[in-house]
């Protein structure tokens, strides 16, 4: 899979728009990003999943193209994609599970459950 290839089918996705972060394309959905290019370098991608999703992802991937993020946004299910490597029909998999989990979320950042109390209520 080429950079181009992912950027269509990232682009393809419901609402999705491309935009950039921190000097890299990114791909959002209600303004929240669910996939990026060129990180950590010009033959990768990312997508967002959960650790879980991640899980699943790797365990499928049969060429090691898949791999957690550096750090603590690897440990929270940002994934990277060695894009040449990839299998196309798993990279389409895993940006419709990251466009899923940025489309669920309300915008913000805030969580679906209810706002916590203020103290000593």
């Amino acid at each position: 899979m080429s950079p181009e290839q992912f950027r269509r089918a990232a682009r393809a996705l419901p609402d999705a728009v491309e935009s950039a972060h921190m000097g890299h394309p990114d791909f959002r959905v209600r303004g929240r990003i669910f996939a990026t290019l060129g990180y950590p370098d010009g033959s990768h991608g990312m997508v967002k999943l959960t650790p879980d999703q991640q899980a699943d992802v790797m365990e499928t991937d049969r060429s090691s193209a898949f791999a957690p993020a550096a750090g603590a946004w690897g440990r929270a299910g940002a994934t990277t994609v060695r894009l040449a490597a990839a299998d196309r029909e798993l990279v389409r998999v895993a940006l419709e599970a990251a466009w899923r989990n940025a489309s669920e979320k309300k915008p913000g950042g805030r969580s679906r459950k209810s706002p916590r109390p203020p103290p000593g209520e």
